[in-house]
């Protein structure tokens, strides 16, 4: 199943686009999604599973290298990409 997921990354911090940009690029070195970024979010697509455990991995990495931050995701069941 394919499914559409928007990701807000807040850092508590004053310095807060490294960590962003960071987390953006780590999602962008996988081949099995397609990332896009806009101004508010980023979106990811793909197979619920390997969305799923990329985000995992990544978010636990975001969590430990940065010692506040605030993460909203969104989770569609389905290819939002079919909307734009």
């Amino acid at each position: 199943m394919i499914v559409s997921v928007d990701i807000s990354l807040y850092p508590l911090k004053e310095s807060f686009i490294p960590p962003i940009d960071n987390f953006i690029a780590s999602l962008k070195k996988y081949k099995d999604i397609e990332v896009r970024v806009n101004n508010m979010s980023t979106q990811i697509f793909g197979e619920y599973d390997i969305v799923m455990d990329i985000l995992k991995k990544e978010i636990n990495n975001t969590f430990h290298s940065e010692e506040n931050v605030v993460l909203n995701i969104k989770v569609v069941n389905g290819d939002s990409r079919l909307y734009d």
